[in-house]
């Protein structure tokens, strides 16, 4: 901080404190006179923030307000942020992120991240060290082909990678010095940004195939040679390619996919908090999915592991599980499947409607990942509940308008006995007297603890049984008291907490694996510990 003085000091976000720098600072760095006299503790910026806030009606304005105040005060920010996580956490990523990233030509803010595009392919290690930290740890990456459930806005998707690697530092403690976001450019097919004046990005169709697998690898190449410790998190590109590039490079560098791995850690955590609630085995669980995509196949994939961890066969997990995509229930004997479909393929009559699907499967569980929103009708609903005392209904789909059913939805449909949790958040549900509290399975509870672990390691790899075993640490911090609110994730406002039993969890098992860089510690938990950002002055 020595080399910034007054002004200079105030507009450095890592190290400026606003009205809470100390006399003997103020004095030291030039700041007496810029600033008022009055020394402001950060619980009293905090509130000053609150009432700024509060004063927006949207929530794209408060995310615009917040983003700003990270520009300006890094530590304030994150101090906000960690002080209510349920309230800051849907400002700052989904659902808001999702608009913020529609309109991100037309909203003028200064850069943050990197912008790498195809025509920079044999220039990519000079725009890396443009970046100005050299020992960059997380990096998460997009082509802006599949934001949520909105499709492909381009390089406008830089609003993902800045959401997602706020949350690892705010929710996981990974400190945000060493995280990076970018977006990979190779143009878009979203017609309104090619005729929009003020879209930035590459003006062309989306390159695919071979030239774009090259453009990756060129860029994975420089990744690793720039920061040889870094982890990529690759996020949004189209299911296809997510699945392609994930199967490529997870057993050659340190890289995972959230929108396939963790999303599958996440909603594999609240079947495991499911069976505890219903005092049933996981083994009993069928599941029956809506949608047949990348993220369909990561929680498919984690589920089989599960069972597996749990003393089934890989046959006999495999038959647990049914998919369901646009031309119908995946059996063995259509002849359109792709090669990742065909073990979710079972013998069985072809049936296009779900509902009737339902009743053939019996699933325990449903679950919905094809961003159809209201896929999951009332004949859905109704039918699950009359094979099922207890149906399991998981809408996944994000943003909100995407999910397959509402909460009141599934409540009100099934009369009550809905065991519900979404991708997206919605309120409470009053139904006959009762109020229900529908869970989230937000990815937030495994990523930034996954994140921290593997920071904390420096992990050679990233390996679906350290998720697995994320999942069930998620699971384990479900108490019972929480069951009885019909809850069955923790609350989003002790995330940091979460994150840090799951992060030492994970961190074990790195260790166990032969994966870690650094010495095993003698104290697990405080060795985490020391490794987290705690946002603060002192």
């Amino acid at each position: 901080m020595e080399e910034f003085t007054g002004y200079s000091l105030l507009r450095n976000p890592r190290f400026n404190k606003g009205t809470a720098f100390t006399k003997e600072e103020r004095e030291k760095y030039g700041l007496i006179g810029i600033i008022p006299d009055k020394i402001e503790t950060i619980e009293t910026q905090i509130l000053r923030v609150d009432e700024q806030l509060e004063s927006y009606d949207k929530p794209i304005n408060k995310y615009t307000y917040l983003m700003q105040l990270l520009e300006t005060n890094e530590t304030l920010f994150f101090k906000t942020i960690t002080s209510e996580p349920a309230k800051f956490l849907p400002l700052i990523y989904t659902p808001t992120v999702g608009e913020a990233c529609q309109k991100l030509g037309h909203i003028s803010r200064r850069p943050r991240g990197l912008f790498i595009s195809i025509d920079q392919k044999n220039n990519i290690k000079n725009i890396l060290k443009n970046w100005p930290v050299n020992d960059i740890r997380f990096s998460v990456v997009t082509d802006g082909g599949r934001i949520l459930g909105l499709g492909d806005l381009g390089i406008n998707g830089i609003g993902i990678p800045i959401g997602k690697l706020l949350l690892y530092t705010s929710c996981g403690g990974v400190p945000p010095e060493h995280t990076l976001p970018i977006v990979l450019d190779v143009g878009t097919n979203n017609e309104e940004f090619l005729n929009d004046p003020l879209y930035p990005g590459l003006k062309c169709k989306r390159i695919r195939g071979k030239e774009f697998d090259d453009f990756v690898a060129a860029f994975v190449e420089a990744m690793y040679e720039v920061f040889p410790k870094v982890c990529i998190q690759w996020e949004d590109f189209p299911g296809v390619d997510a699945i392609r590039i994930l199967e490529t490079y997870r057993d050659k560098v340190c890289t995972f996919n959230d929108d396939i791995q963790g999303t599958a850690a996440i909603a594999t955590a609240g079947f495991i908090s499911i069976s505890r609630l219903m005092k049933k085995k996981f083994i009993d669980q069928r599941f029956l999915f809506m949608g047949a995509g990348a993220a369909a196949f990561g929680i498919a994939d984690m589920l089989v592991k599960k069972f597996q961890r749990d003393g089934l066969s890989a046959e006999e997990a495999y038959s647990h599980i049914w998919m369901f995509d646009v031309n119908g229930l995946l059996v063995s004997i259509r002849t359109d499947l792709a090669e990742h479909q065909i073990p979710f393929a079972h013998d069985g009559e072809p049936c296009t409607n779900f509902a009737e699907a339902v009743l053939k499967i019996k699933p325990t569980a449903i679950v919905g990942v094809s961003t159809v929103g209201g896929a999951f009708n009332q004949q859905v609903i109704e039918n699950m509940s009359a094979v099922n005392e207890r149906p399991i209904i998981f809408p996944y789909s994000n943003p909100t308008s995407h999910s397959e059913c509402t909460a009141e939805q599934a409540y009100t449909w099934s009369k009550g006995k809905a065991i519900f949790a979404s991708g997206s958040p919605f309120a409470p549900v009053e139904f006959e007297g009762k109020t229900f509290t529908p869970g989230q399975g937000n990815n937030v509870f495994i990523f930034p603890a996954l994140g921290m672990a593997i920071f904390a390691t420096e992990a050679k790899r990233v390996t679906d049984d350290m998720l697995l075993t994320a999942s069930e640490a998620v699971a384990e911090q479900v108490t019972q008291a929480d069951f009885e609110k019909g809850l069955i994730y923790p609350n989003v406002n002790d995330i940091l907490n979460v994150s840090m039993k799951v992060a030492e969890k994970v961190a074990e098992h790195i260790f166990e694996s032969g994966l870690a860089s650094v010495e095993r510690p003698g104290n697990m938990v405080d060795f985490i510990k020391s490794k987290m950002y705690i946002p603060s002055y002192e």
